[in-house]
């Protein structure tokens, strides 16, 4: 479940990037498992609305009045985002565990980035560690969503 608890690490960071990534596997067809969570991805207008999240999410973050991620309804978009993540990465008959996993890495990691984002800022500024992390992010969720890494 290695991917379940990748992804959520992503989720801590961007709750909506694990959405887009998902997405755009399940469109070509490189998630590991062919389960309802892969599939319900694999809908083009689920699919666009995931990139779609993900693209706003990451264009707010940039605002000066953007909220820190560990708000409660921040971290309510990553348990779900990353429970959806990992139960979608999991091995079969496992969903559950690796929802868990997901949902669990990814408030630990939300706590851990968002105070390595605000040494960050204090040096480089908002706008510059926000495409930073977004990069970083993005290139993650997507190595990770179609990574052939056996659990």
């Amino acid at each position: 479940m290695i991917r379940s608890m990748l992804m959520g690490l992503v989720a801590g960071q961007r709750a909506m990037t694990p959405l887009a990534a998902l997405a755009g596997a399940a469109r070509r067809g490189t998630l590991p498992y062919d389960n309802g969570e892969a599939r319900l991805m694999a809908v083009p207008l689920i699919a666009a609305g995931g990139v779609a999240m993900a693209a706003l999410e990451m264009a707010g973050d940039k605002m000066k009045t953007a909220p820190d991620r560990t708000v409660f309804l921040g971290l309510l978009a990553r348990t779900i985002t990353s429970g959806f993540a990992g139960a979608t990465l999991a091995p079969p008959r496992r969903q559950l565990a690796g929802a868990a996993v997901g949902i669990g890495t990814a408030i630990a990691s939300s706590h851990i980035g968002l105070a390595a984002r605000k040494r960050a800022m204090r040096r480089w500024g908002q706008t510059a560690t926000g495409f930073a992390e977004d990069a970083i992010v993005f290139a993650a969720a997507n190595l990770i969503a179609n990574s052939k890494v056996v659990d």
